[in-house]
């Protein structure tokens, strides 16, 4: 609870929670990403373990009041260990008839609603497609109602501020915060502290900021409205030092890691695509690491930027999302034929095209491993969670110039967004990763020699005497490296880079089970389905059905013990984020009937999907495949 003095302590009773999962909600002009940020660094700092999915509209400036351009931020807050941000919110917090309509479906029954009465006028309705006032008509009782003219009382917290009228009711959502942070116990003095580092040039709008938020905590503490608040307790995390981190920034900071790692200086080209932007944006931050960035004309341009980097011994990368790996995908090639270490950031979005460019999805693994011409394989990793892109950069490095490939690491909008609590490793406990580039000799360099263990080739720096080889995308002599038009050497050559790709598995950890190591039903994953899927293995598995399940994140090559896993249990369920893309994969490779639960709405799986999904399984085994709408399958 805040320690600030000038507001009244008044005892109400404090009800204690495991979980809660709060969904703010509002147009796109309320500010919910900011609240619920807001509110999710409030909890990091108390020790919870968190997981939040933000959640807004793909136009930039959608109108005011529609459906369209509701924005919302949920976040599942917990004293135990938490994967996800939660199947359905306990409480919604709407600021206007749309955001009511939109979200109202997610609530739990029963669960505590709060809406801003001051939007619900008669335009507002309409416009969000009610035929009656949902405050009046009594749809609304089986919830815990608590009707709130946020508006009016966030004006009344600032009469006496310079602001005009319209600029205080910009302030409202921390009105809300500051309700929210009475009603769950979280401490005010972050949120006031970076408001006061956020609008220094403005301290009108600082100070008035900082009173709307005092008076949504007064109101809680004051009101006779709510008779009780609520304590969840700090989580049992492992020891160590924390820090909330979102999947992006944690992309950006293993990937400053992983230069530091190499010793070798890393160079980040990209053109802005949501939701990969905020990888450039973290990344232009760390210059006093010798970090280069550079924001290109176009997709291709910076794909060619990286590729020059990293044929001039530096990290060369680059990020995008699905249209842009389309647009890079030549030169990906390129890169492959010149066997150099590049590394591209697919962080994925809805599709095809366009498509939902703030939502989510996994629906680029094809295009990730296949979508080249020619026989062009490459490694293509994935991250877990959030705290695991950190841990997935380094990965994507370390593969890179260890075996002289082109590394795609695939996240997500989900991943990207969402935030939870990231241990800081110590920095000195991680292992090197050791890059070698060859110096003058008078002997004959031969730019194409291959390590014996990787097949890798020799990364030369331009300009160093003795070293002086071609590159190209022409077809390259093995060994020596000049242009060949030879059939059995290409032939020779396409094949030495698919076992180059290969021996990449004797590097990658064995898989482990979750769960029983053997039994009926597995479940497999990758990406940002991890959360999802491994709470609904434990939820199974408590109600005495015999489910595991495992997790890759390295896509190709597989692990080297998936083939002997996948043997192990009598039904493969596949949940994914697309039409069943990693289930042909394994399918094809490794001859298993795999059933595919698939959702391509933009929005990541709850977990009550997955159980749903492996329930219908046990009842109809091996007849229909599993999604939102089942669909039968030929015998």
């Amino acid at each position: 609870m805040s320690t600030d003095p000038s507001l009244p302590v008044h005892h109400k009773e404090i009800e204690e929670k495991e979980d809660v999962v709060i969904r703010f909600a509002g147009d796109s002009g309320d500010g919910m990403q900011l609240t619920g940020t807001q509110f999710t660094h409030s909890t990091a700092i108390l020790g919870n373990d968190l997981s939040t999915l933000p959640d807004f509209p793909a136009e930039i400036r959608a109108p005011a009041g529609s459906l369209a351009g509701v924005s919302s931020y949920q976040i599942n807050f917990s004293s135990r260990d938490i994967r996800t941000p939660g199947d359905a919110p306990d409480v919604l917090v709407a600021m206007n008839p749309a955001a009511l309509k939109t979200n109202l479906k997610d609530l739990k029954q029963g669960g505590m609603l709060i809406l801003n009465t001051d939007a619900f006028g008669p335009e507002n309705l309409k416009y969000a497609g009610y035929t009656s006032n949902p405050l009046e008509d009594g749809s609304l009782n089986k919830y815990q109602l608590y009707n709130i003219p946020i508006t009016l009382l966030n004006n009344k917290a600032l009469e006496g501020s310079p602001l005009s009228k319209k600029e205080m009711e910009r302030c409202k959502n921390f009105f809300a915060l500051g309700l929210m942070f009475w009603l769950y116990q979280r401490p005010m003095e972050a949120t006031i502290q970076w408001i006061g580092q956020k609008f220094k040039a403005k301290a009108e709008l600082a100070e008035a900021n900082k009173m709307a938020l005092k008076g949504g905590y007064h109101y809680g503490e004051t009101a006779e409205l709510f008779k009780k608040h609520y304590r969840v307790p700090k989580a049992r995390l492992a020891p160590g030092i924390y820090r909330n981190i979102t999947g992006n920034e944690a992309t950006a900071i293993g990937f400053v890691a992983a230069s530091q790692l190499a010793k070798t200086p890393l160079v980040y080209a990209s053109y802005p695509i949501t939701p990969a932007s905020d990888i450039l944006h973290e990344l232009s931050k760390h210059k006093s690491f010798g970090v280069k960035t550079c924001q290109a004309e176009d997709e291709i341009a910076a794909i060619g930027m990286a590729i020059g980097a990293s044929f001039s011994g530096a990290i060369g990368l680059t990020g995008t999302s699905g249209p842009g790996m389309a647009l890079k995908s030549e030169a990906i090639s390129l890169a492959i034929m010149m066997e150099l270490p590049v590394v591209i950031i697919d962080v994925q979005r809805g599709g095809p095209s366009t498509g939902l460019p703030t939502k989510t999805e996994q629906a680029d693994l094809l295009q990730s491993i296949f979508g080249r011409h020619g026989e062009s394989p490459l490694a293509v990793i994935a991250a877990a969670t959030p705290g695991d892109c950190f841990t997935m950069a380094i990965e994507a490095v370390r593969i890179a110039v260890r075996y002289m490939t082109p590394v795609i690491l695939l996240s997500d909008g989900y991943l990207a967004n969402g935030a939870e609590p990231w241990r800081i490793p110590d920095f000195e406990k991680l292992d090197p990763i050791l890059v070698e580039h060859p110096t003058a000799n008078s002997a004959p360099f031969i730019p194409y020699a291959r390590d014996e263990k990787t097949l890798a080739r020799p990364w030369a720096i331009p300009g160093t005497p003795g070293l002086e080889h071609r590159l190209g995308g022409l077809e390259k002599q093995d060994g020596i490296g000049n242009v060949s038009y030879d059939p059995v050497n290409h032939e020779h050559m396409i094949k030495t880079r698919a076992e180059k790709i290969a021996r990449i598995s004797r590097d990658i950890p064995p898989l482990k089970v979750f769960g029983a190591e053997t039994g009926d039903i597995l479940l497999v994953g990758w990406g940002g389905t991890f959360g999802a899927i491994t709470s609904a293995t434990e939820a199974l598995r408590q109600q005495g059905l015999p489910v595991s399940s495992i997790h890759l994140r390295h896509l190709n090559p597989f692990p080297s013990n998936l083939g002997d896993i996948l043997e192990r249990f009598e039904t493969i369920v596949i949940p994914e984020l697309n039409l069943g893309q990693l289930a042909l994969l394994l399918r094809s490779r490794f001859l298993v009937n795999a059933h595919s639960l698939t959702k391509v709405q933009g929005q990541p799986f709850k977990v009550q999907e997955i159980i749903d999904g492996v329930k219908q399984l046990i009842k109809k085994r091996g007849v229909e495949t599993w999604s939102s709408q089942p669909v039968a399958l030929p015998h």
